[in-house]
């Protein structure tokens, strides 16, 4: 299903992390925390001006990104977890 967020919205897949540590200790499921960490599945067409005036995305498609903690709806498409979130709410692009 190909699906488009509207305005200033943005579909992302989160990126996992790894499972284990730096020192080679592995970590349980239950102790990981959501990543932060994600990729740009589609972008809608970006937010308008008072005066109707587009105001152009920063991000696009394909774009590797660090988001808030609690940013986002979660969403399932086709099958898949994925976040639906502002882009207001994205932090920076990596």
């Amino acid at each position: 299903m190909a699906f488009t967020p509207l305005h200033d919205r943005v579909l992302v897949r989160r990126i996992e992390s790894d499972d284990k540590t730096k020192g080679g200790l592995i970590i349980p499921e239950a102790a990981k925390e959501k990543p932060a960490e994600g990729e740009i599945i589609s972008v809608g067409a970006g937010a308008r001006k008072d005066s109707g005036e587009l105001i152009e995305m920063a991000v696009k498609a394909g774009d590797k990104v660090l988001f808030g903690k609690w940013s986002g709806t979660e969403v399932k498409i086709d099958g898949e977890d994925m976040l639906i979130m502002k882009e207001s709410d994205i932090l920076g692009i990596l």
